[in-house]
């Protein structure tokens, strides 16, 4: 992704569908399904802030134009008038849409490209529902002391094969990625096994794109296993 900060209250990126697709996103993703939309902007938005420094404050304002290999996007932060009241930016005529943050991103995906209630041709609306509802839960804690992690891997001793398990190292924390099999783990199963391993972490806000990209990758898979093999148990 290519950032340029235009001055203290404006940001500019540029990011490719290529690089959308490497972020774990479909294309079609961002169009139709407001969750995974949001998602893809708020990641974006951490990677600003973490190589711009920019913070988001209050109500924001956005253009995005569409062009041929990915999306190019301006972010503002609006400027607050005597009374407290946003000062609405004006919008450009042609590609570009502008929206206020509260807005959610699908409302601004809608403005821009149109909605339809057909995903393709050859594949139904609920064939399309089926295929998003099918996305893997995934959760990215965050531990100070390697000793919490230690001792979470012990607790779950009999947890291999339940989940992706992948450990980071990044700005003096340590960030455990957990991403769940919905074919081995139904959603209450799922949820009892985040409310545990949060008695040992908390929950971060970090991407795992921004981790792959600027942490440092522990132990790539079966972290658990791995840990207490070079940590077992003390007799």
């Amino acid at each position: 992704m290519e950032i340029e900060r235009i001055n203290e209250n404006t940001v500019k990126f540029y990011i490719s569908y290529m690089d959308i697709e490497d972020r774990g996103f479909e294309r079609e993703e961002i169009w139709y399904n407001r969750e995974r939309s949001e998602q893809l902007f708020w990641q974006m938005m951490d990677e600003v802030n973490y190589k711009e420094g920019f913070n988001v404050e209050g109500p924001l304002w956005i253009q995005v134009q569409a062009l041929e290999k990915g999306l190019e996007i301006i972010v503002t932060n609006a400027n607050i008038s005597k009374n407290g009241e946003s000062i609405q930016l004006s919008e450009e005529d042609g590609n570009t849409s502008g929206f206020s943050v509260n807005k959610n991103i699908e409302n601004m995906l809608e403005e821009k490209f149109g909605k339809t209630n057909e995903l393709d041709d050859e594949t139904t609306e609920e064939e399309g529902n089926e295929e998003l509802e099918a996305a893997n839960l995934w959760i990215i804690v965050k531990f100070k002391d390697f000793e919490d992690v230690i001792q979470l891997s012990h607790y779950f001793e009999n947890f291999e094969g339940s989940a992706e398990e992948t450990l980071y190292h990044f700005d003096n924390a340590y960030y455990l990625y957990l991403e769940f099999s919905q074919d081995l783990l139904d959603e209450n199963a799922q949820e009892d096994i985040i409310s545990q391993v949060f008695e040992f972490g908390k929950d971060s806000e970090l991407t795992v794109h921004l981790l792959e990209e600027y942490g440092k990758r522990i132990f790539e898979e079966n972290t658990f296993e791995q840990v207490r093999k070079y940590f077992p148990a003390k007799a």
